[in-house]
């Protein structure tokens, strides 16, 4: 890219709620990682000059924008501004209204799980809006060919783009003295059922080890089990930080759900085991940090982690190469990098 301050310039937008300069501000005390959500400043490794801005709030005015905009070609949108990029397709309607923009590029996290229960006329505006994009991607390597199949072969390129984490933030820390057993998430994929009878089964054969998770489901967990509702990113640090192993169970899913977690937690430097979905090796493939099982199994979640508990020199082990592999090409700097390579073509 050219010089900073020419006209290859990258701006990232954010919704118009999101604070960020509350965002930099925790950052700065280091109470959240990165100082942009997604750790989309480390951009500025890989561009001549990133800048983050809000999307405007829903006006009338912006209303109206929009829907000049629905009845426009797109080249009547392109000028000779900064490259404009959005982190998922739930914004890219208002990116496409962001006039002068050189070219537009958004991720797509959700659509692939989206396409069998939505609206036929939910899904046309979702995908008119997505083939006025320059270029997608996507953080599972199970969404490319649904997501390209979507938007048609001659609309916008999907690139596979591979998450990462700020290790720097979730930095490794010592083994515990305590055995702990964590799991976290609440996102619509999550499998509370499958983990809660994988719990149950470990706490039975292990009721020395604690279990803490969080999770928005409303089953009622284990008897045993410690349930906590939110934790700040600094909570989630120290929980990590504490565990022995970390446990996830998703439901059959193309948006990995659960490798955010997963990432975070192996960057501790804590082993890792997962419900294995399509496009969950593109994260947790070839380590020994991680361990992947079958959808709905709950035994061979709760074995694996039962392995772990009763042979600390393995979890040891393994806990190392958890944070080698996140240090290895899954941390927010290689995110970076990937993004920068797709806004650049």
């Amino acid at each position: 890219m050219s010089g900073a301050g020419g006209s290859d310039d990258v701006v990232v937008f954010y919704p118009a709620g999101k604070d960020l300069a509350g965002w930099a501000r925790d950052y700065g005390a280091g109470a959240r990682p990165d100082a942009w959500p997604y750790g989309l400043n480390k951009l500025a490794h890989h561009v001549s000059s990133v800048k983050a801005r809000n999307l405007p709030r829903d006006t009338a005015m912006q209303g109206a924008l929009r829907r000049l905009m629905r009845a426009t070609p797109p080249a009547l949108w392109r000028g000779r501004g900064p490259v404009g990029l959005v982190w998922d397709e739930n914004s890219v309607d208002r990116l496409a209204a962001v006039p002068a923009l050189r070219s537009r590029f958004s991720g797509v996290v959700w659509l692939t799980d989206q396409l069998a229960t939505k609206e036929p006329s939910w899904l046309a505006e979702r995908r008119s809006m997505l083939r006025r994009m320059d270029g997608l991607w996507v953080l599972s390597s199970a969404q490319v060919g649904p997501l390209q199949h979507f938007i048609g072969e001659d609309g916008p390129r999907v690139h596979h783009v591979v998450f990462g984490v700020d290790a720097d933030f979730f930095h490794a820390a010592p083994p515990p003295e305590t055995p702990l057993l964590v799991s976290v998430g609440g996102d619509r994929d999550r499998d509370a059922a499958t983990l809660f009878r994988a719990l149950a089964r470990v706490r039975h054969e292990r009721p020395d080890v604690e279990i803490i998770i969080q999770t928005t489901s409303r089953e009622e967990p284990p008897a045993g089990v410690t349930l906590v509702p939110h934790l700040s990113h600094g909570e989630l640090r120290q929980l990590y930080q504490r565990a022995s192993v970390c446990v996830i169970a998703t439901r059959p899913n193309t948006h990995v759900s659960g490798m955010t977690v997963g990432l975070e937690s192996m960057a501790t430097g804590r082993p890792l085991i997962i419900t294995e979905t399509p496009g969950m090796a593109d994260y947790f493939g070839g380590t020994d940090g991680a361990q992947m099982v079958a959808p709905s199994d709950a035994d061979a979640l709760a074995a694996a982690a039962l392995r772990l508990l009763n042979d600390p020199t393995q979890r040891q082990r393994r806990g190392q190469a958890a944070r080698a592999h996140v240090e290895g090409g899954f941390t927010t700097d290689h995110l970076g990098a990937r993004v920068a390579a797709v806004v650049s073509v």
